[in-house]
């Protein structure tokens, strides 16, 4: 195993999920305020979920998004 090579790995696929996440998750909060779902200025609680095929990795990650 080369571990520079798994470190590129890991943070190309690292900022493919967050540059993605960040779009999906900003185009579902407006979408939401434009229904009235949402006022714009809730604190909503967000949940990301690690696994790794192959490997016994299961990992979640807890937060909150502050639209105000």
């Amino acid at each position: 195993m080369k571990d520079e090579v798994l470190n590129l790995s890991i943070r190309k696929y690292l900022k493919t999920v967050g540059i993605n996440s960040q779009l999906a998750i900003e185009k579902a909060v407006h979408q939401a305020v434009r229904e009235n779902t949402l006022t714009g200025n809730e604190t909503l609680p967000i949940q990301m979920t690690l696994s790794v095929n192959g490997l016994s990795l299961h990992l979640s990650f807890d937060g909150e998004l502050h639209l105000e």
